[in-house]
């Protein structure tokens, strides 16, 4: 069932209809809809507001990390259909340790945006062409954007500067 923000957006009833059980919440925001996806669907749903909904451009890939609460992250898609002007947010509640499928089959430009959740948050995408680093030496310990990385970083002492 539908939550009641969105039951009559014509676009999300064909999505439920499409993939059953793929939202699992959804609110309207200042800008925008922003719907809950159940993290075995996320690839599913892309494909399917891409190919039927038009949401033609994937505009950003990001991480949130909600520690100490669980699930840990969220990873946020933004959507943008050129052709309607209109965007759309997905997100994706993930625990620690646990992975995403990738998009980059659905959107090409996801490869880097994926990398930079990977290499700032740690969170894993399966089927990822090339999953690694992308802004941190390969060499890094941890994950800088994360609430419990330490403030000075692992490998560096500021303290004597």
């Amino acid at each position: 069932m539908l939550p009641e923000a969105v039951g009559q957006n014509p676009q999300v009833v064909a999505l439920a209809e499409e993939i059953p059980g793929a939202i699992v919440d959804a609110t309207v925001a200042v800008d925008g809809l922003v719907l809950g996806v159940s993290p075995k669907h996320i690839e599913s749903v892309c494909r399917y507001l891409k190919e039927k909904e038009g949401f033609a451009r994937l505009s950003a890939v990001t991480g949130v990390d909600w520690w100490p609460r669980e699930p840990r992250f969220e990873v946020i898609y933004f959507l943008h259909s050129l052709a309607r002007n209109a965007r759309l947010r997905l997100s994706v509640r993930v625990a620690e340790g646990e992975s995403l499928d990738s998009v980059c089959s659905v959107w090409r430009g996801a490869n880097w945006y994926e990398r930079e959740v990977f290499d700032l948050f740690g969170i894993e995408f399966r089927n990822h062409p090339n999953l690694e680093r992308i802004l941190m030496p390969s060499d890094w310990e941890g994950y800088p954007l994360r609430k419990d990385y330490p403030i000075h970083g692992h490998k560096y002492s500021y303290q004597e500067e």
